[in-house]
C-alpha cells in the first residue's frame, strides 16, 4: 500500500494520502442519469467516518434532491461542489451504443455493465462507418448503460484510471470533510451530460443557507500552458467568465499559502459553474483542479502532487473563505 506525504513549508497540513478509497470511487458504476449508486456509497461511507471528523455535518438527501447529495458543516460561507457522475454507454438497438457525455470511444476498450440476465463485461468496437458498437456473447438489454472497466494503477508519481474525472472532485471533497468546520459540500448529479441538477442545489443553497460563493471540485485537462507535477489548476476562465474579482481573490490567497498552483486559461470546456453562473442567484465561483491527460478514456493519468496540492489548497480555502 503507498501513502504519499507532501510537506509544505508555509501551510499548516502535511496530508498522508492513501489512494485506496480513490480507488473504490472509481469502480463504482456511476453514469451520469445513474449516480444512484455512487450517492448510497457515499452516504454509507459518511456515516462510517463521521465521528472522526472534525465537525459532525448535517445531511441533506432524498427525492427533493433526486441522487445528489448536500452535507453542511457549522455555519457555512462558501460551497464546494463535485460532481458524481461519469461517461459512458447507452445500449441502442442490436448492437449499437450512444455515448453518455463525450467518452472516447476505441476498438479494444472493456466495458462493463449489468442488464437482467446479469453481470456484463464487453468490448467496444468501431465499425468501418465509425459507428460505436459492442461486442458480446448475446444482446444486452435496450437501455442498458455501460462504462469502463476499471484499471487502477499506482506508481511513485502517478495515478492512473478510468473516472478520475471526476471521482478525484468527490476524493477531494472526502478529504476536505475530514478537516472543515464551516462550510458545504455538494455533491451534484449530470454534469458530463448537459448539467440539470445545480439550478434547484443553488436555490437550496442560497435561500436556505445564504450562500453566494462556490468552489468547484472538479477535474482539467494537461495543455501546453498547464503541466502534469506544477501544482492544482486555478482556472481564470473557460468556456464561462466567471467573475474575476472573486478569482483574483482565489489566486491570491492560494499565492500566500505557499501551495502550489497554475493558472489556467481555456476558451472551452465547463463545469457545474456554468449552470452556478446562469442561475438567478448572484453566485461567484472558481474551478480549481488537477489536471490529468487522457481525458474522458479508460487511461486518465494525474500526477500524485497535483492531487495532494488540490487537496492541501482546498483545505487552506475553506479554512480562510
Amino acid at each position: 500500500m503507498r501513502f504519499s506525504v507532501l510537506l509544505l513549508k508555509d501551510f499548516n497540513f502535511v496530508l498522508m494520502i492513501n489512494y485506496k478509497l480513490l480507488q473504490q470511487l472509481c469502480n463504482i458504476h456511476s453514469p451520469s442519469g445513474e449516480e444512484y449508486m455512487m450517492k448510497n456509497f457515499l452516504l454509507q461511507y459518511i456515516k462510517s467516518q463521521e465521528s472522526t471528523w472534525k465537525v459532525k455535518p448535517k445531511l441533506y438527501h432524498g427525492e427533493e434532491f433526486q441522487d445528489c447529495l448536500v452535507l453542511v458543516f457549522g455555519k457555512p460561507t462558501t460551497a464546494v461542489f463535485a460532481h458524481t457522475d461519469s461517461v459512458g454507454f447507452t445500449v441502442r438497438y442490436e448492437n449499437q451504443l450512444v455515448p453518455i457525455g463525450g467518452p472516447e470511444a476505441k476498438t479494444g476498450y472493456r466495458l462493463k455493465g449489468e442488464d437482467s440476465l446479469g453481470p456484463i463485461a464487453c468490448e467496444l468496437e468501431l465499425n468501418e462507418q465509425n459507428q460505436t458498437l459492442y461486442k458480446f456473447g448475446r444482446g444486452i438489454d435496450r437501455g442498458s448503460s455501460l462504462t469502463f472497466e476499471c484499471d487502477f494503477r499506482e506508481t511513485d508519481d502517478y495515478v492512473q484510471s478510468c473516472y478520475l474525472d471526476n471521482r478525484l472532485g468527490v476524493f477531494n471533497c472526502l478529504k476536505l470533510a475530514e478537516t472543515l468546520e464551516n462550510g458545504m459540500i455538494v455533491f451534484s448529479t449530470y454534469e458530463e451530460h448537459g448539467g440539470g441538477s445545480v439550478p434547484f442545489l443553488a436555490k437550496f443553497m442560497v435561500e436556505k443557507y445564504n450562500i453566494h460563493q462556490a468552489l468547484v471540485s472538479d477535474i482539467t485537462w494537461v495543455t501546453e500552458g498547464v503541466e502534469h507535477g506544477k501544482g492544482v489548476a486555478i482556472s481564470m476562465r473557460d468556456r464561462n467568465v466567471p467573475r474575476q474579482s472573486f478569482v483574483q481573490m482565489i489566486i491570491n490567497m492560494a499565492e500566500n499559502s505557499g501551495i502550489p498552483y497554475q493558472l489556467e486559461v481555456e476558451a472551452s470546456g465547463g463545469s457545474d459553474g456554468r449552470e452556478l453562473q446562469e442561475s438567478p442567484y448572484p453566485i461567484d465561483w472558481c474551478f480549481i483542479g488537477a489536471p490529468e491527460d487522457h481525458v474522458h478514456s479508460p487511461d486518465e493519468k494525474v500526477h500524485k502532487k497535483d492531487i495532494e496540492a488540490m487537496i492541501a489548497l482546498y483545505q487552506f480555502l475553506m479554512s480562510e473563505l
